[in-house]
């Protein structure tokens, strides 16, 4: 039990720091974003277990020989108020450890979710009064602004495509169309629910650099792979010229930390964005 706690632990140190810092910004995930996103999602709840896990096992090996026995032991302690014989302090501060970090993560993932479909449901009804439909294109509604503006709202019956007057302007057809298939793409995929539990995860361990590095690179990985579906549809030149006139967009809605929205790209993750379609 103890070298099984050992084990755990050491696999929880390694994707705490060392191999997420080796993830993010490697070439071969932005190459391949879909394998970048299922090994960033691997690391994150492997990584998860592993710390809660190590804290269990540590926890019972004063009183258990195997997990059986630790689970029938937690369990009469829980329905029999009985201390398993040979418990400590030492196993008790383990156990309690674990399960105060399981619930910490747990109510920090309900409170982004909650939040996030708050906002989104907001921000939906304003963007109802405040737009009009596109009547050749549904689902899609357009803001009366002169800023190129370009970004979706999914949800779980209906979802929403938001341009702005102003890109309409300075977009011509492909572009459009390449602008209207990535955020088609977030929407089909359920980009945000990926997104949401890595929001929650750098809510959770705020303190930890690798849950905040997670969650930006998770939301580039996002977006690169809603540009090669819409590369399915539209030419690379076509999609590039529409990443950089949105790009310039400086008139976003406001983001809160607890949002699941994509995050404005930074000048390098546009660069890293462009370089991938040249």
């Amino acid at each position: 039990m103890v070298a099984a706690a050992i084990t755990l632990g050491f696999v929880a140190v390694l994707l705490a720091w060392p191999l997420p810092a080796l993830l993010t910004g490697a070439t071969w995930a932005y190459r391949r974003p879909t394998l970048g996103l299922l090994v960033w999602q691997l690391v994150a709840l492997v990584g998860g277990f592993s710390m809660i896990g190590s804290l269990v096992l540590l926890g019972a090996a004063t009183f258990a020989t195997d997990l059986p026995d630790a689970a029938t032991g937690m369990w009469r302690f829980v329905t029999h108020n009985e201390l398993p014989e040979g418990s400590s302090v030492w196993s008790l501060l383990a156990l309690s450890g674990a399960l105060f970090l399981t619930a910490h993560l747990l109510l920090n993932l309900l409170v982004t979710v909650v939040y996030a479909e708050r906002e989104r449901a907001r921000h939906s009804q304003l963007i109802t009064l405040l737009s009009e439909p596109m009547t050749d294109r549904p689902g899609t509604r357009v803001i009366n602004t002169p800023a190129p503006v370009a970004y979706c709202l999914p949800g779980a019956l209906t979802s929403i495509t938001v341009l702005s007057a102003g890109l309409l302007q300075l977009l011509d057809e492909e572009e459009l169309q390449a602008v209207i298939e990535h955020e088609r793409a977030h929407v089909r995929l359920r980009h945000d629910i990926v997104l949401i539990f890595f929001t929650a995860w750098k809510v959770s361990l705020p303190w930890l650099p690798t849950a905040r590095n997670a969650s930006r690179e998770v939301a580039l990985l996002l977006e690169m792979h809603a540009d090669d579906n819409a590369l399915a549809h539209v030419g690379r030149g076509s999609l590039a010229r529409a990443i950089t006139i949105v790009s310039e967009g400086g008139a976003l809605p406001q983001r809160s930390e607890l949002s699941s929205a994509m995050p404005e790209s930074t000048p390098k993750e546009l660069r890293a964005r462009l370089l991938r379609l040249a």
